[in-house]
């Protein structure tokens, strides 16, 4: 009987994670959240005032942007009189989606009781049932939302997940595009600030 060297083993085992990783979300989803976790994907939270390019198109005044929960609750997200928005825009099979999900929900349980600041969290499919369905699995907390209404370019351009903070005033604070770790203390004390003003 032939000895197996300790290469072909370390190929196998390889190749195999590499075929799970291209086929199963959750595993790149756990692959992300380490990357996270080593400090990889910060969220990139410069204001939009102070780099305009930041938001694709400018537009006067505040848009409607109406998102609906599971009971048909409609929230128009632009006008929150006063208080601070986190809007998440997102898919159940997007696993950049997936992997920052858990730093979002601690985030979430950091701000839940205070009634100055409101999470939004939008499936881009529209569908609820199944979102929440998602949510539940992954023991997350964050409240489901889905479009009820049109959505601006320069709030969802073409990349999920894409997340927005809004001011009190109902503009964009700050923007950003692709996976980032929402539990760092930057995002508190950034929101923490625009609760303050």
């Amino acid at each position: 009987m032939k000895k197996v060297k300790i290469s072909t083993i370390l190929t196998v085992v390889l190749g195999a994670f590499v075929v799970v990783l291209l086929f199963s979300p959750d595993t790149k989803a756990w692959v992300s959240r380490g990357l996270m976790k080593i400090g990889l994907f910060k969220p990139d939270l410069e204001r939009v005032a102070e780099n305009p390019e930041k938001v694709s198109a400018s537009v006067a005044g505040k848009p409607s942007v109406f998102f609906s929960d599971g009971e048909g609750n409609r929230i128009d997200a632009a006008n929150q009189e006063g208080k601070v928005v986190f809007v998440n825009f997102w898919a159940t099979w997007c696993p950049p989606c997936i992997a920052e999900m858990p730093s979002i929900d601690k985030l979430y349980q950091q701000f839940k009781d205070n009634e100055q600041i409101v999470f939004v969290m939008v499936d881009v499919d529209n569908q609820y049932e199944k979102s929440k369905q998602f949510m539940d699995s992954k023991k997350l907390s964050l409240p489901v939302h889905v479009p009820s209404g049109d959505i601006p370019d320069h709030w969802l351009g073409g990349a999920i997940p894409t997340t927005l903070i809004l001011d009190k005033q109902g503009q964009i604070a700050t923007k950003h595009e692709g996976m980032a770790d929402y539990s760092r203390p930057e995002v508190a004390d950034f929101i923490n600030k625009l609760i303050a003003e």
